[in-house]
């Protein structure tokens, strides 16, 4: 069977009475499961599951839960997930092509692939092919509520059977698709039937393209084919080619163009000098060539020798559109081969991550606009300057920002802010919005003394069944985050279980901790700041870097990691990102938390005791 395709627009789709999907991109796949067994189909009719045993294997694990559905079919994308809104595609591809059985059986096991189910067409027997889009989505969510599945994308998750969600708010969907640096976006007509191998204008597919600036350095005389590069140290850096997007008389004129400027010329191809200067939409660089690449316009404001590897590469992680970034090649550090751009890049990257923690929180950052060769200062008002987009809210004369969106983080890294300072409450809080205990030691060489009392917390946690998530500061200490549900506690409530286990840590070791408000007196001994944790004070945002002189992030981290072998100085700008790659987000499920915290309970407790 073919299945049925969208087809490209480049105008966005929104319509009424539209649906709009996550596009991931992988292997298209059909799974069939009849009394035969299970068949997975590629959408050139090739079997999947010998190349990809672990879908056959989580399927039949739910056999029996299964069995009332059978037979059926669904449709859906065989893919390696990366985050909730992307796949990685090169991963996929590498994946495909192995040929020992040994290897499929190891990435099986360690990096197991996803199958993201979008359309049900076949239920118990029951064709659906006939239903409108919206019936067959309620028939596949109905199934998935019966099978206790999951209905969020998680690339962490053992549940190797996903479902794709439909929404009604292409914006939304697209903002959310766009931070996460998907592929793009499936917009399907509500009453829209499934067609086999028909290639579809109800199904329409809008892509998340990247934007190169290069010149063009020949010309494929065969197909038409404009061979596109950049410079990279002086030298032609070749990218791909592009042929697809000009219009007729644009294709025309740029070949008469280079016919009459050629250098040289073989059987194949006819080379120019760098002259021409074009933008290229493309999807993304894999091995070393742009992956649909599309004509988008021509450069003549440029000069071939702004078609850099280095401006390349930073345009290929899709920075919001009209938001230059100044000096991009300035040194941040001193020690460190940390330029502006990597700063800019790395905010990017971790944008989806940690923008859910500073949306609808009045801001303080810390700006080094120098870099680490000046002085800092902090920032809690928003300049005049500020564009439009820039979000604020006033509170006790300050006009704070709010960043709740990737336009304003990446603006701000651009003024340099550095260091992202958040309270423990939202502008729609009453009361803390969670509770967080600061453990930080008199000294670097004492990050011992955190570890020792982040894990006798994480005992009292466990005996009381609270949920903690844990992570450094970037500086010398660690911090514990318990989430708490909103507008139900207040920051008195909060302070009885601070001070509570602030009084615990002194009396299981009076000589690693003290609340010791005066620094002579403290020794060489860990402060317990319980009142730190009050209405309007602040804390670094997880994932923040940290204007010090390794470079430190406040990274989140798995309770199995807080060891004697954890050392602060490991959690860099560079590593941070890698860890979110390999081993997730040790803080993603930190806002469901909040609905099931059984932090009541121990409140009622400790209020009794205090009455006592």
């Amino acid at each position: 069977m073919k299945p049925m395709l969208p087809s490209l627009t480049f105008d966005r789709p929104v319509h009424p009475d539209w649906l709009y999907e996550v596009k991931y991109d992988g292997f298209r796949a059909l799974l069939e499961w009849n009394t035969k067994g299970i068949t997975l189909t590629s959408r050139n009719g090739k079997p999947l599951i010998p190349q990809f045993p672990e879908i056959e294997e989580f399927l039949l694990q739910y056999q029996r839960e299964f069995e009332p559905f059978l037979p059926l079919q669904l449709d859906g994308e065989l893919v390696l997930l990366e985050n909730p809104c992307k796949a990685n595609f090169s991963g996929i591809q590498v994946r495909g092509r192995l040929k020992s059985e040994k290897k499929i059986s190891e990435q099986a096991q360690n990096a197991p692939c996803q199958l993201m189910i979008f359309d049900a067409l076949q239920l118990s027997g029951k064709p659906l092919h006939a239903e409108p889009f919206t019936k067959r989505k309620k028939e596949l969510i109905k199934l998935f509520e019966k099978l206790h599945f999951n209905q969020e994308a998680d690339p962490y998750s053992k549940q190797l059977v996903q479902f794709v969600k439909a929404y009604e708010d292409f914006e939304m969907l697209w903002e959310k698709v766009v931070l996460f640096d998907g592929e793009g976006i499936v917009a399907k007509q509500q009453n829209s039937l499934w067609e086999e191998g028909k290639r579809s204008s109800q199904w329409l597919k809008y892509k998340n393209w990247k934007y190169v600036s290069c010149f063009i350095t020949s010309l494929e005389k065969t197909n038409g084919y404009f061979y596109v590069g950049v410079y990279q140290d002086k030298k032609i850096h070749p990218i791909g080619q592009v042929l697809f997007g000009f219009k007729p008389e644009e294709k025309q004129a740029l070949q008469q163009t280079i016919k009459q400027n050629k250098i040289k010329e073989d059987e194949q191809f006819i080379y120019v000098e760098p002259a021409i200067c074009l933008e290229v939409k493309y999807l993304e660089l894999y091995d070393g060539q742009l992956r649909e690449p599309h004509f988008d316009r021509f450069r003549f404001d440029l000069e071939p020798a702004d078609c850099t590897n280095d401006r390349f590469l930073f345009q290929q992680k899709n920075l919001p559109e009209d938001l230059d970034i100044s000096h991009p090649d300035k040194p941040l550090w001193n020690q460190l081969n940390i330029q502006k751009a990597d700063f800019i890049l790395y905010l990017r990257e971790i944008s989806p991550y940690m923008l859910p923690f500073l949306e609808n929180r009045l801001l303080t950052v810390i700006r080094y606009p120098h870099g680490m060769f000046g002085e800092p200062f902090y920032q809690k008002n928003c300049p005049d300057y500020a564009p439009e987009f820039v979000e604020t809210f006033k509170h006790e004369n300050i006009d704070y920002i709010l960043c709740n969106h990737l336009k304003t983080l990446i603006w701000l890294g651009n003024q340099l802010a550095i260091e992202f300072h958040i309270p423990f409450q939202t502008i729609y809080s009453r009361g803390p919005s969670e509770i967080v205990f600061d453990l930080d030691p008199p000294s670097k060489d004492d990050f011992h003394l955190a570890v020792k009392a982040a894990l006798l917390i994480k005992e009292v946690l466990d005996q009381l069944n609270l949920i903690g998530f844990i992570k450094t500061s970037g500086n010398k200490g660690l911090q514990i985050y318990l989430p708490l549900p909103e507008n139900t506690f207040t920051y008195d409530d909060t302070r009885l279980f601070t001070s509570f286990i602030a009084d615990y840590l002194i009396s299981r070791d009076p000589d690693s901790f003290t609340i010791e408000r005066m620094k002579k007196n403290r020794g060489n001994r860990l402060y317990v700041d319980y009142i730190q944790h009050g209405e309007g004070k602040t804390i670094v945002a997880p994932y923040s870097m940290r204007g010090n002189e390794h470079g430190g992030v406040a990274t989140p981290l798995y309770w199995d990691e807080v060891n004697e072998k954890l050392e602060s100085a490991q959690f860099t700008m560079k590593n941070a990102l890698t860890r979110v790659r390999k081993q997730g987000d040790p803080f993603r499920t930190y806002f469901s938390t909040k609905s099931v915290q059984p932090f009541a309970p121990v409140l009622e407790v400790l209020k009794y005791n205090k009455k006592g």
